[in-house]
């Protein structure tokens, strides 16, 4: 069983509240070294045996047309790889 993860992030050009919301916070509880925030969604599918290039373009497609709004969103597919024992 593999897990594919998808980032979902508003596009550069949309403001994000909630990103600036945790950025003026930051200074208030002692973090001054952060310039700026930008808030997201982490989705996690598993997926049943390998991940083939088909399987990927089907989770690209459910990404574009129920995980993110392609008008003000950006998302990227990765596969996360297995944890390594003992780490």
């Amino acid at each position: 069983m593999a897990r594919v993860v998808v980032d979902v992030m508003l596009k550069p050009e949309i403001l994000d509240p909630q990103g600036k919301a945790v950025h003026g916070a930051l200074p208030r509880l002692g973090f001054g070294s952060v310039t700026d925030v930008r808030q997201g969604k982490r989705f996690e599918l598993q997926v049943d045996g390998e991940v083939t290039d088909d399987k990927l373009r089907e989770i690209e497609k459910i990404a574009e047309t129920l995980l993110s709004n392609p008008v003000i969103e950006d998302f990227a597919v990765h596969v996360e790889s297995a944890p390594v024992a003992g780490l």
